[in-house]
């Protein structure tokens, strides 16, 4: 097992609030190798990667690249995944393209309206990639990329080839998710909740939660659409009262306490109920590397200190 995943493991380091941030997320089919810069280091046209990264600056769209587990070759089409992970107003589209056209529709698409939650770029076959809803199992997609870091070799890869030899549907093999040292780790769409440590059984599970339309709350390090001290507090409240249903809780971010550091999050129930968490940034007494090969560091992370109920806004 590889260095920085084995100590974070040892260490017992919190996975809640350590989830990759995004509103939306844009996947890309592309075989073949990658380097540890995806985009701009693989079979995809480095040019087009570039202008794909610059278009999604500050948009809320996260990119990736996603192959199926195992030697693919490349093909004359590619498949083309959107999806909107925003409570309540979710989404998740698919498209397929022609390899020779993909720099000029991937280009077309307006990511500042996918960002907001906008699929017209995505489904409009006048300007975006004629898309249709997709209606296949949740995604599962296994971070994988081993010139990023070797824990999502080592780990990730049998991960993925162990779903799919398993005949497990909607499995992708994606180039970053962020936090290498809690590999094996994967995202679940259409909700956009992010796992750690994860293995066949846990991905199974959670990918069964989403079918039903709820969160798997083991070894889950939060959704992506909420910051990190956000995620911890949704995470705290669905251990308090075992809420699982993915669209039940929303989160708003309040302002400080005078004179305090601490995140005050409120999280609304639909049925009323509310808890406002009070969220603390926390820095590991023990150093250790956020990644293969990097020097260890004191690793920070996000802690909820106090959770209270409020009355019920009904």
């Amino acid at each position: 097992m590889s260095i920085c995943a084995t100590a974070s493991r040892a260490l017992g380091e919190p996975l809640a609030g350590t989830a990759a941030t995004a509103r939306t997320w844009l996947l890309i089919e592309q075989p073949g190798p990658w380097g540890a810069k995806a985009l701009t280091s693989s079979r995809l046209d480095p040019a087009l990667g570039r202008r794909l990264e610059e278009a999604a600056r500050d948009t809320g769209v996260r990119l990736g690249l996603i192959r199926r587990p195992g030697r693919t070759p490349p093909t004359p089409a590619r498949r083309v995944f959107a999806a909107h992970v925003v409570p309540g107003q979710g989404w998740v589209h698919e498209a397929s393209i022609a390899s020779d056209e993909a720099a000029e529709r991937l280009l077309g698409l307006d990511l500042k309206a996918l960002g907001a939650g906008d699929a017209t770029s995505f489904l409009d076959p006048a300007d975006g990639l004629a898309g249709t809803p997709y209606t296949g199992a949740p995604l599962v997609c296994v971070c994988a990329n081993g010139k990023r870091d070797r824990c999502c070799a080592l780990l990730g890869r049998p991960l993925a080839a162990e779903l799919h030899a398993a005949g497990t549907e909607g499995v992708w093999e994606v180039t970053h998710l962020g936090g290498h040292r809690f590999s094996p780790t994967l995202l679940v769409l259409p909700y956009g909740y992010a796992y750690g440590r994860a293995d066949a059984a846990l991905a199974r599970t959670a990918q069964r939660a989403a079918a039903s339309g709820r969160v798997h709350l083991d070894g889950c390090r939060g959704r992506s659409v909420w910051e990190r001290p956000e995620q911890a507090a949704e995470l705290a409240v669905r251990a308090e009262t075992g809420e699982e249903r993915a669209e039940a809780l929303t989160l708003h971010t309040l302002p400080p306490a005078e004179g305090s550091a601490a995140h005050l999050v409120r999280v609304d129930h639909g049925d009323g109920r509310r808890w406002t968490a009070e969220v603390v940034r926390t820095v590991a007494e023990d150093a250790r590397p956020e990644s293969c090969g990097a020097a260890p560091a004191r690793t920070a992370g996000f802690e909820v200190v106090r959770l209270t109920a409020q009355a019920s806004s009904r």
